[in-house]
């Protein structure tokens, strides 16, 4: 019979462990903890709950880290979560039933319903926000950048993007989190764009956050997702402010010439305006057909 390996990566996760291990539980032959050496009591629950625990160093990101675990499973099938994910019983069977008849497809991509402040998020990047999680052993292995796409070999599948396929998501639950998480990834992000041959260009603290907050906001339909969506396309946006100002801290504030600051403001602000008609004229059209109907 085929088995799947479950894995959690964690760092301290001792609020949310026994809810993601529990919900792998009935289809894992052996689930696998690793751990970055937490300093709350996640290995310990990991334990008590059944896990194989193993320790990798600490690092502010995971994906170095799936790999070793990767390494320690014996089943022929992996699954990968974070311990602020689960897996609905029904999702649990359809997995379950794919490695016993899955034969020519070796990987799989999953949508992942992510919760974020008490709320689904439905549009800008964060649905379906597919990732592979369930691949054939051997199939599947990280680089080590953060958030990067995984390498694979074989044929991939797609679940169809409805919340009975989902992994749940429980992320970003409060400002401080997301605060917290923003200042590790940018640590890493402008230590990838030093490396790279970046050098600081002020420009890029206009350009770059408002880009992000225009593409998350109105292409990606943030709006449509109300205040939950502004704050966090603000919040995306002010994330790549930061990133770039820590090249600027890492040249040692070097001064430059703004003077033509207002080229860029305006530049910006048309892109706005631009997007901020196409939004409006869309919501007319719905609300002229809205009216025809009534």
């Amino acid at each position: 019979m085929t088995k799947i390996s479950a894995i959690i990566n964690t760092w301290n996760e001792e609020e949310n462990i026994k809810r993601c291990l529990e919900s792998v539980r009935r289809i894992a032959s052996e689930i696998i903890v690793v751990d970055m050496h937490s300093k709350d009591r996640t290995a310990a629950i990991a334990k008590k709950l059944g896990a194989k625990v193993f320790f990798y160093k600490y690092l502010s990101y995971v994906e170095p880290a799936r790999n070793f675990a990767i390494s320690k499973t014996t089943g022929d099938w992996v699954l990968i979560l974070d311990a602020d994910e689960e897996i609905t019983p029904f999702l649990a069977k359809r997995l379950e039933d794919l490695a016993q008849n899955s034969e020519e497809v070796t990987y799989f991509r999953l949508p992942r319903k992510n919760i974020i402040f008490g709320k689904w998020i439905k549009h800008s990047r964060w649905w379906p926000d597919y990732n592979i999680r369930f691949f054939k052993k051997g199939h599947v292995r990280w680089s080590e950048k953060i958030h990067s796409v995984p390498l694979t070999r074989g044929t991939g599948k797609d679940f169809e993007a409805k919340e009975t396929n989902a992994i749940i998501h429980y992320h970003y639950q409060s400002i401080s989190q997301y605060l917290e998480r923003l200042n590790r990834y940018t640590k890493i992000q402008s230590r990838e764009l030093i490396n790279s041959g970046y050098r600081f260009s002020w420009p890029d603290i206009i350009k770059k956050p408002m880009g992000e907050f225009l593409s998350r906001f109105f292409v990606g339909e943030s709006y449509k997702d109300g205040l939950h969506g502004l704050v966090l396309a603000l919040l995306q946006a002010f994330s790549e402010l930061v990133k770039y100002l820590k090249v600027w801290e890492k040249e040692k504030f070097i001064d430059q010439d703004i003077n033509n600051y207002h080229e860029y403001f305006e530049d910006n602000i048309n892109d706005y305006l631009h997007w901020q008609e196409k939004s409006s004229s869309l919501i007319r059209k719905i609300r002229l057909k809205i009216k025809k109907k009534i």
